[in-house]
């Protein structure tokens, strides 16, 4: 008999790339699907930094192995980053470079976490946060933010969740797949809970912080007293477009940092070397190609939003940040097209697949089954004939 451990045979496959390679496969058979489920920017990666990376391939002075935790320069490019942009007085010491921001978000799992402990898991998350708490054995606490409250969780929902177990918190600002942006005063109202509790840290997650149409980007580490209690995790595939080359890092305590360079030590050593100089010249380059990219977000956020209003039973927030409308889509569940009811998210998404070819991701694999998950990361009018054929499905659904 074939068995897995308990620990893989307790998370599920990555629901977003479940549904991508569904929607693959419809297009292998010639079928025209609209492919709104991956989080994948639909652009290229700025000139500047591919060009930065066939510099470094042509100088062929970096084949050899990088030190674990990143090349010096860009850890320190990183430092000052995070000094000058987000207020977080982090040195080159408190840098961790990794294989993505999901290798960074693991390492810091394996590193803190025993199998008594708790994490506090902002809801609705990133598919892989819930996973990857359960796959250290510890146990995720799902605090669940309502789209009246543009899915936010309140300092006072943290309180009343935190138990003498709880050893840390996961959150993203902006919010994979909701889009919310938690203000400076919700942040500050959070961390005043946070330090009540000594033994008590933050993971915040700002991968999205370009894609950011508040103008308020705050980061939990610049806040008083919380640099001692956060670990920032950020990475290059969103906001500069780098999404295959595999590019995260965090900022955190040393000793945390120090826990993280000893387990992706053993992993899967450093990130690749290429892909590290071509990081280098995002992070200290020109950011015109990023806000170019965000502008073009922004304008889809409020098209795709104004289409979303015309379809009747989909009830969406109007997300500040990202680029994805997680919408309630649960006043559809119980009908039916005549061959088909739709029950949950699962058979709400496939059977948009199906009948609209449109592929979404069902909104349980983030916590919230009423709910589905759209990218608007895709061209304009890809999205307005996603929108369309969409309104169309679901007029079917009697």
């Amino acid at each position: 008999m074939h068995q897995l451990s308990h620990r893989i045979e307790a998370i599920e496959e990555s629901a977003t790339l479940a549904m991508a390679a569904k929607a693959r496969e419809f297009k292998s058979r010639g079928i025209d699907v609209i492919n709104l489920s991956l989080g994948e920017p639909d652009f290229k990666t700025p000139l500047h930094i591919c060009e930065a990376a066939k510099k470094a391939i042509d100088e062929g002075k970096y084949f050899s192995y990088p030190p674990v935790a990143g090349y010096q320069d860009l850890r320190d490019a990183l430092a000052i980053k995070y000094q000058k942009e987000n207020n977080v007085p982090y040195k080159a010491e408190n840098i961790v470079v990794s294989n993505g921001a999901k290798q960074s978000i693991a390492n810091v799992m394996l590193a803190l976490l025993n199998p008594s402990d708790e994490v506090i898991v902002f809801t609705p998350f990133w598919v892989s946060y819930d996973a990857l708490v359960r796959l250290t054995e510890a146990t995720p606490v799902l605090v669940k933010g309502t789209i009246e409250n543009d899915f936010k969780v309140t300092a006072q929902q943290v309180e009343k969740a935190i138990t003498p177990r709880t050893r840390a918190i996961i959150y993203s600002s902006p919010c994979n797949p909701t889009g919310s942006v938690f203000s400076k005063k919700e942040l500050e109202a959070i961390a005043a809970v946070v330090l009540k509790h000594p033994d008590l840290l933050v993971i915040s997650d700002e991968i999205y912080e370009h894609i950011n149409f508040t103008g308020d980007q705050t980061s939990m580490a610049s806040l008083p007293g919380m640099f001692d209690r956060t670990i920032t995790v950020n990475g290059f595939a969103k906001g500069f477009a780098m999404t295959g080359w595999r590019v995260g890092y965090i900022g955190a305590p040393k000793w945390i940092a120090d826990g993280c360079n000893k387990v992706q030590g053993q992993i899967t050593s450093a990130n690749c070397s290429i892909s590290q100089r071509g990081a280098l010249a995002a992070i200290s380059g020109d950011l015109g190609p990023t806000h170019k990219m965000v502008g073009e977000y922004h304008r889809r956020r409020d098209i795709v939003y104004n289409l979303l209003k015309e379809i009747p039973g989909v009830k969406a927030n109007y997300p500040l940040g990202a680029f994805y409308f997680f919408p309630d889509v649960s006043s559809y569940y119980g009908k039916s097209d005549g061959t088909k009811t739709i029950r949950n998210g699962d058979d709400f998404c496939l059977f948009m697949l199906e009948q609209g070819r449109v592929s979404l991701v069902p909104g349980g694999a983030f916590g919230d089954d009423n709910c589905i998950r759209l990218s608007y990361a895709a061209s304009e009018k890809e999205l307005i004939e996603a929108m369309s054929r969409m309104k169309e499905a679901l007029s079917k659904l009697k």
